[in-house]
């Protein structure tokens, strides 16, 4: 059976469910995730669409984008960031923080010179994206 977490916004609104695990996980260091996200760094899961359902609250979730390349979903009753949906890649990055019990596996950092924090765990640390998804694969020290 595959794995399954529920959770939902701040003020329960919204519930959500994921099936699975992440098709790439990490922490983005751009300067439009760390200011949407009010931290230096943003801790992204990408699921598959297929993998993600919203259980309740549909009604309550808004979106915005700045870009083609990002929809931030975030609850119009609380504000609670949720979700961001990139098309482009046909993935979804729910935050870890919004599912319970759900423990984020980060493989790599992206946007790594944009960044304000440096972190040294040894994981990969890219210019913009890895190859594979539709970035320049270029890395930059720790």
């Amino acid at each position: 059976m595959a794995e399954q977490y529920s959770g939902g916004c701040f003020c329960g609104a919204v519930k959500i469910e994921v099936t699975g695990r992440p098709a790439l996980a990490g922490f983005c260091h751009c300067s439009d995730c760390a200011r949407w996200a009010a931290a230096p760094i943003l801790a992204f899961n990408l699921f598959h669409p297929e993998n993600v359902t919203i259980k309740k609250g549909d009604e309550s979730i808004a979106t915005f984008n700045k870009t083609e390349r990002s929809y931030r979903k975030y609850c119009k009753e609380c504000g609670g960031h949720l979700m961001i949906d990139h098309p482009g890649m046909n993935l979804i990055d729910v935050y870890a923080n919004v599912l319970d019990g759900f423990n984020h596996e980060p493989e790599l950092h992206v946007y790594y010179g944009e960044g304000i924090l440096k972190i040294k765990d040894g994981l990969p640390k890219y210019k913009d994206l890895p190859e594979h998804a539709g970035g320049s694969g270029e890395t930059l020290p720790e």
